[in-house]
């Protein structure tokens, strides 16, 4: 197959690294269903965030939260890895990507088959739950039959509160993920950012880290983004057939 010109600069990208770090964004599950949150029609310009303190000290904020979390399922159980991911989870079992730094918490990532070790999730993940005071896992679907038999928002025997093991607005951001995801752009040679808006800091700071510390940089994104001077490539284009045809998975 004969690429255009920018695929194929991406491909020799590829081949020429050493170690590469890919970092992902909404955009790489936009095309296995899931919504995108922030662009234009995406899930928060329909409803607000709620905040940590308000899930914190309210009663109906983590009720609320808990409905919308539950609203999710179908479309969550329906969702399969596309290209996008299976590119992904192709460069890490050759070698040539050393880990997914991800800002999502479908679980995606490591559906495709790449190991619980090599993603970095940022955000935390919504396929499971636990609890805030002891850590206790707890799984959703049994979360979802109190909930929705009883109207039981999800609690702990600890006393605490239970909720989905992602990180909301004005929650602390997972200290142990952020440094490794640091260490792992700071070796990098080739920083793929795919399907980010890369507007959400601290998280949209490691493109910039990776590209101050000599790295190569290159952004695939459906839209324009505010790091695109400083990328070596841009490709505004569809996720899943940039990255499948360039890695070669269907």
């Amino acid at each position: 197959m004969t690429l255009d010109p920018d695929l194929t600069d991406f491909r020799s990208m590829v081949d020429a690294a050493q170690r590469i770090v890919l970092f992902t964004g909404a955009g790489i599950s936009t095309d296995s269903g899931i919504p995108d949150f922030r662009s234009p029609g995406g899930t928060w310009t329909k409803m607000k965030p709620i905040d940590f303190s308000d899930f914190m000290r309210s009663d109906s904020a983590r009720r609320e939260t808990w409905k919308r979390r539950f609203e999710m399922e179908p479309i969550l159980r329906q969702a399969t890895p596309n290209r996008g991911h299976r590119a992904c989870a192709e460069l890490i079992r050759i070698g040539k990507a050393s880990c997914v730094i991800t800002q999502n918490i479908d679980g995606l990532h490591q559906d495709s088959g790449i190991p619980d070790d090599k993603v970095i999730e940022l955000h935390g993940n919504t396929t499971y739950a636990h609890c805030l005071e002891c850590a206790q896992r707890y799984d959703i679907d049994s979360l979802r039959v109190d909930f929705q038999q009883d109207n039981i928002v999800p609690h702990c025997a600890c006393g605490g509160w239970v909720k989905s093991a992602t990180i909301s607005f004005g929650q602390s951001m997972p200290v142990d993920a952020m440094r490794k995801a640091e260490r792992e752009t700071l070796r990098a040679d080739l920083f793929i950012s795919i399907g980010s808006s890369l507007v959400v800091y601290p998280a949209a700071g490691f493109p910039e880290l990776a590209k101050r510390n000599g790295s190569r940089l290159v952004i695939v994104n459906r839209d324009p983004t505010g790091l695109d001077e400083m990328a070596d490539l841009v490709l505004n284009r569809s996720i899943a057939e940039v990255m499948g045809t360039v890695i070669d998975v269907n």
